[in-house]
């Protein structure tokens, strides 16, 4: 079968942006942006499904993906993925530079899957998270030299959340580990442990320990909606935030091996509106005193 597969868009899996974790273009966001957004997450969900496509042989993978970026960036595109993706890009007047890191992170996965420690993991992270967050901040406009820095820090925090729930999945679906093996061995934890019905309490200690680093990472992102110009924007990531920090705190308490760390759909409601509410009583007058001191320091993205 794998042997037919000619475009990216050939290998999609049938996942959309429903089934994530995290929000994607949720209705807060303004009907005008909705489509610029969800035409990069096509784009970047055909390339996330090449990389863990599991009949295709990794140089056939990379042939994939360099196909799709020149789709993106050519004259001729010849998958059906890339041309929403270029019409918005073009309407707006964006470059691709944050779709083609993505393709980057994607062809990583293609060739590697271990990583050595946590600054290995945060360079992974560049690619395949924080490009995210920069596109939909300038998609809105946004001033990157305020906004990026902290963005980057949410957006690492729920691609490594992410890897924290999946982890057993992930090692036994296509053997690739995000968790770093130096944290592995300070537990005295062996990487054959992801592929067992429950964590052994060496695991355990391992997934708390990231998830504690990570929980860092969301403190540093704290900041990130009252920094947000576009009303609508500042409360989806509101909402994105107050989820990211409840699964973080459930990694720290559950395994992810035997036990959902999830929300169900009335618990993920109830924790997004929480985040808005929070964000809308404290927005009017800390959203100017923050942009404020953002431009005179010139915080920006030195991550």
């Amino acid at each position: 079968m794998s042997a037919t597969i000619q475009t990216a868009t050939e290998a999609r899996t049938g996942k959309g942006y429903r089934d994530e974790n995290f929000p994607v273009a949720s209705h807060l966001i303004h009907p005008k942006h909705r489509g610029a957004i969800l035409a990069f997450y096509d784009f970047v969900r055909a390339g996330d499904d090449v990389a863990d496509h599991t009949g295709l042989a990794p140089e056939r993978k990379i042939a994939l993906l360099d196909a799709l970026g020149d789709d993106l960036t050519g004259d001729r595109p010849s998958d059906s993925a890339a041309e929403p993706l270029r019409r918005e890009l073009a309407a707006r007047g964006l470059g691709p530079t944050h779709a083609l890191e993505l393709l980057d992170a994607f062809r990583l996965d293609a060739r590697k899957n271990r990583y050595a420690d946590w600054n290995e993991l945060i360079a992974y992270c560049r690619l395949s998270a924080m490009p995210v967050g920069r596109y939909v901040l300038d998609v809105h406009g946004e001033d990157r030299d305020v906004v990026w820095g902290p963005s980057d820090a949410i957006c690492a925090a729920l691609q490594i959340i992410n890897h924290l729930q999946d982890c057993g999945k992930d090692f036994k679906a296509i053997d690739r580990v995000y968790i770093p093996q130096d944290a592995l061995d300070r537990h005295g934890a062996a990487i054959s442990e992801l592929g067992a019905d429950k964590a052994s309490p060496a695991l355990r200690g391992v997934i708390r320990d990231l998830a504690e680093k990570t929980m860092l990472l969301l403190d540093e992102g704290a900041v990130l909606p009252d920094l947000i110009a576009d009303l609508r924007l500042s409360l989806e990531i509101a909402a994105i935030h107050r989820l990211a920090v409840v699964l973080c705190r459930g990694l720290m308490e559950r395994d992810p091996l035997s036990e959902k760390v999830h929300h169900g759909k009335a618990a993920f409601a109830l924790t997004a509106i929480g985040g808005i509410a929070a964000t809308l009583a404290r927005r009017p007058l800390r959203g100017r005193i923050l942009r404020a001191q953002a431009q005179k320091t010139g915080r920006g993205s030195n991550r």
